[in-house]
């Protein structure tokens, strides 16, 4: 058993809670623990009205390494359990990533080591990526004689990287590091290893000194546009999103401070 939480919040001043993934001597591969403790930390970070935007990392040299098989601390259904036992593991574990794409606040992930499995799929969850370095990132399961396609990847992935990319990374099982996912557009930026954390609080303050309610509109807006049927149906939920915006005490003082620029 793990000494300390599986999941460390830190609340910060600027708005910004830190959720850090707390089993470093293990990669933070995902427990039963840890997917509890994270689903518990996003259901209670979502109610916040303090919090503004998430940063998701993970503790020691890794983000998170996947599952881990050989001590999830529970029992994992093998082939021979019933089919709904196996169903309801997998869904449960499913459920982790959309915990973390349905929080209401904008979600930074910081990767800084290993993103395999799970934890690439925790990444894809966020909602900006960036990452030291020293990160990789790999979809692992057909590596294990599974489908590539789980928790959420066979959707975000093909929209962040794209198709092609997408079928090359979760078909292959390969890793790929961090200046591939740059080039990829799986990261928007790579850092060195130690600025990192100050480079991720920086983005995520950033995000946190706008609007709270113009970044979840647009964070809801980039959601639901991803998918939207045409560009008329994107334009008029942009269009209904910004009449809301515009009447708020936030966007008026916003206002007044860039014309005094």
């Amino acid at each position: 058993m793990d000494a300390q939480p599986s999941v460390l919040l830190v609340d910060r001043s600027e708005g910004v809670a830190v959720l850090r993934l707390n089993r470093p001597h293990r990669l933070n591969a995902l427990d039963s623990s840890l997917v509890t403790a994270l689903r518990t930390a996003c259901a209670s970070i979502a109610d916040d009205p303090d919090v503004r935007v998430v940063m998701l990392t993970g503790a020691g040299r890794g983000f998170c390494s996947g599952i881990d098989i050989r001590d999830f601390g529970g029992e994992i259904p093998d082939a021979s359990a019933p089919a709904i036992e196996r169903l309801r593991f997998q869904e449960m574990m499913a459920a982790l990533p959309r915990a973390v794409r349905d929080l209401p606040q904008p979600v930074v992930a910081a990767v800084n080591g290993p993103a395999v499995g799970g934890g690439l799929a925790l990444c894809l969850a966020a909602d900006v990526r960036i990452c030291a370095a020293s990160a990789t990132f790999g979809n692992a399961a057909i590596r294990l004689g599974l489908s590539g396609a789980e928790m959420g990847m066979s959707y975000h992935l093909p929209r962040v990287v794209g198709t092609s990319v997408a079928a090359d990374w979760m078909l292959t099982g390969r890793m790929v590091a961090a200046d591939e996912a740059l080039r990829s557009g799986l990261v928007s930026a790579v850092h060195a290893d130690d600025e990192l954390g100050e480079q991720a609080m920086r983005t995520a303050a950033l995000i946190a000194s706008h609007s709270p309610l113009a970044t979840r509109m647009t964070k809801r807006a980039l959601a639901q546009n991803t998918d939207a049927p045409s560009l008329a149906a994107a334009i008029e939920l942009e269009n209904r999103n910004q009449v809301i915006t515009h009447a708020t005490d936030e966007a008026a003082a916003a206002r007044a401070a860039w014309g005094e620029r």
